[in-house]
This record gives C-alpha cells, structure tokens and sequence, in this order.
C-alpha cells in the first residue's frame, strides 16, 4: 500500500506556519478578556507571548507548530502590543519542551480542546473512509481530515501520521467499491470476458474498443451519426444502457469513468481486477449515456446544418428586394386570403385588383407555376399559367 502522500518538502511546510492573511489575523490574534487574564497569569514576558501565540494559534491551525518562534511577524506583533511586551526574540521561549508542552496543556484545557486517541482516530478513520468513496485526491481527503479534527477541537497530529491515515482510508474505499459492484459482475457470467475484451485490439477497427468508445466525432454529418449509432448499437448488445452502478456515490462513478477515459489500454490492463473491473463497469454504463445524447444532437445539428443550407438556398432563388419572403411558404402565407379559381387561374391574390399585366415576373419560364409581384404595391401572389384548351 502507497503511504507516500507528499513529499518531504511538503511535510515540512505542513509542519510549520502558514501566511496569514488580514482577515485571519483579526479572527483568531485578538484577545478577550478571558484569555487577557489567562496569559497574564503566566510569569515573564516571553513566556507570557509564548503562551498568547499558542493560545491563538490552536484554534487557527488545529495544531501548534513546534517551532512557535517561527509565528507570523505580524501575528506577534499584533500582541506584543496587546500585552505591552516590548521587542524581544521568542527564541528562547521552549528553551525546555517541557515548557512549551506544558503551556499547550493548559491552553487546550482552556480551549476545550483534547489530544487524539483512540477513539478519535477510530472516528477519524470513519469519515476518512466515507470521504474517501466521494473523493480519492489524497490532498483533499487530508484538508478534509484537518477540518473534521478541527471541527471536533481535536488537535492534529503530525502530518506524516494523518498522510497514513489518509492513504489507508483509500484503500478502505477501492475494497468498498469492488464489494459493491461485486454483485453486477456475478449476475452475468460473460460480463468480465466482455469487459476484458475493450481492452483488446480488434481487427476490424484496427484499434481496442475502449479507444474506439472514447473517439467522438469531429463535426456533425450524417456518417459521424451512423457511427455514434454504431457505438450505442455495440453498447446495447453489451447491455451497457441497463447497467445499474447506482450503489457508488455519484462522485465516485464520475471519478472511475474520467480514469477510464484518461488511461490507456494497456494500463488499465496491468492493473489488478479489484481496480481495472469497476473502472471499465463504471466507463461502460457512463458510455451508454453519453453516447445516445451525442446521437440526439449530433443529430439535431445535422437537421439544422441542412435547414440552414436550404434556407440560404431559397434565398438566393429570390430577387432582391425589402420585402421579399424568405421561403416558398412564406409567400403562400401571404397570399392565403384569397386562391385563383379554376374559371380565373392568374386571378391577383390578397386585396390587389390589378389586371395580370401589371405584375412582374420572379420565376423561369419553364416553372409550372411562377411568383409574380407588383411594381407599385409590392405584393406577392402565385400565377399558374392559362390551361392548353
């Protein structure tokens, strides 16, 4: 099991002081009354700054830092004159570790704060491993372990420690995750085989299916529909759209399907069957999905692709004019109010009583029918040409 969460660098500064900000230096370096009184009953000067900066410093970070001479400038400053110290070094405060450890005892009694034990690590582990089955970043899982300890005024212990912690609860939650989707795999006895053989190159694509599944199209077309529907075909034939995964927290789907996505072939094949089979089961139903919304809009695209040429087709068989209607139907719609009779078949449309001589032609002779329009009104109506008696 992987233990190694940060690097030594890292642990030193988690071992240390962070910067402070504005706001924080404000929320957590101002005294009241009561802890005025606390410090002040300690004797000297260093070690009542000393026991101040502790006292500030635990409900700040969780944890006091050993190196307490190491705080914050501003902090320090901010109750030296508080307390009406005078410049002086901290270097020499905790001269004696019994000194400072002492100091954290009295200020995390007054506090209510408590050291951990056992039983604050057996819960500790809990939230860790239910955290865990949401989230697998291990720098997440540890600030979310120092805010939980935090929360419980339960002082932090050393970061290599929880990091340990940490690393164990996502081995908890990786068993969890096989245990839980353990019983899909048993209910169809081809299933792994099935899920194994994504991972295998096929001759007709010249590629695995894995690959292939993850391969979207590029642009909307009729043939980038046919091979989305290619793809829902092969899912349904693996009955990927009924796969039920709902037993994972939905972090965790999302979490093994974007794994799946980024992983290779031969990387997820190296890897062990409690890992490499909920990968591909969650990729698997993720895909089925996926792919039937890209089918409804690729082929939503495609429609309106078509539409919009054919629309800028029209328009260009159309003369130029303000007024003129951007379809074949537009132009029946305006003249809809009145229809050429079989005695009268060039009989004007719409309110115009003008003799068909007065209309303009807007079609080819060889039409069937042709749209005429009128020089002076404007407006659009249908002639048919006169029946061959």
């Amino acid at each position: 099991m992987a233990t190694q969460v940060f690097s030594e660098a890292e642990l030193e500064r988690l071992r240390g002081f962070p910067e402070i900000d504005r706001e924080q230096l404000v929320q957590f370096f101002t005294l009241t009354p009561s802890d005025d009184a606390f410090v002040r009953s300690h004797r000297g000067a260093i070690n009542r700054l000393g026991v101040s900066i502790q006292l500030c410093t635990l409900p700040w970070l969780g944890f006091v830092p050993d190196d307490v001479a190491s705080a914050p400038v501003h902090a320090v400053q901010r109750l030296r004159e508080h307390l009406g110290i005078p410049a002086a070094t901290l270097s020499s405060y905790g001269a004696r570790d019994q000194t400072r450890t002492g100091h954290l005892v009295e200020v995390a009694k007054l506090l209510g704060w408590r050291p951990a034990g056992e039983v604050e690590f057996k819960e500790l582990d809990q939230f860790l491993a239910t955290r865990a089955l949401e989230h697998d970043s291990p720098t997440l899982l540890f600030r979310l372990a120092c805010d939980y300890l935090r929360s419980s005024r339960v002082i932090r212990p050393g970061p290599d420690w929880l990091s340990r912690r940490v690393a164990a609860a996502r081995e908890v939650a990786r068993a969890e995750t096989y245990q839980r989707i353990e019983p899909v795999l048993n209910a169809r006895t081809a299933l792994r085989s099935e899920l194994d053989g994504l991972l295998v190159v096929d001759p007709d694509l010249g590629s695995t299916r894995l690959h292939w599944l993850r391969t979207g199209p590029t642009r909307p077309s009729p043939a980038a529909v046919k091979a989305e529907l290619a793809k829902y075909a092969f899912l349904r034939g693996l009955d990927a759209d009924a796969l039920d995964v709902s037993m994972l927290p939905a972090e965790r789907r999302r979490f093994l399907a974007t794994i799946g996505r980024r992983s290779t072939a031969q990387a997820l094949s190296r890897r062990e069957p409690e890992r490499r089979y909920p990968i591909l089961l969650t990729l698997l139903a993720q895909c089925a999905v996926d792919v039937l919304d890209e089918v409804v809009q690729l082929f939503d695209q495609a429609v309106s692709a078509t539409d919009h040429r054919a629309e800028r087709s029209s328009r260009r068989s159309w003369p130029p004019g303000p007024r003129r209607p951007r379809t074949a139907w537009d132009c029946s719609t305006r003249c809809s109010r009145c229809s050429p009779t079989p005695t009268s078949p060039t009989r004007p449309w719409g309110p115009c009583s003008e003799t068909a001589s007065a209309w303009t032609v807007c079609a080819g002779p060889e039409s069937p029918g042709r749209v005429v329009s009128h020089p002076t009104t404007g407006t659009w109506r249908w002639s048919r040409p006169p029946t061959p008696t």
